[in-house]
């Protein structure tokens, strides 16, 4: 059951790669990537390594996010 659960977030996490490579948003993209990053860290929690998933969450899904849409702000109001 753990295995197939594990393959399901797996494909999660390709689904929204291939979201955050083909939206035509940045915004949207920015979200989707995200989204990845935190399928990864509920993948590392099920896999038993939630030291790994605590920083890929903080890191990579919180941070980093955050840091992209304060990019994507910045200069969508520098074009205007």
């Amino acid at each position: 059951m753990l295995e197939l659960l594990v393959f399901l977030i797996c494909g999660a996490i390709m689904v929204s790669g291939i979201l955050a490579i083909t939206l035509k948003g940045a915004l949207a993209a920015a979200v989707s990537g995200g989204l990845a990053t935190l399928f990864a860290a509920v993948c590392y929690v099920l896999l038993g390594a939630p030291d790994v998933a605590m920083t890929e969450a903080s890191i990579g899904s919180g941070l980093s996010t955050v840091i992209f849409l304060y990019a994507i702000r910045r200069t969508a109001s520098t074009r205007e």
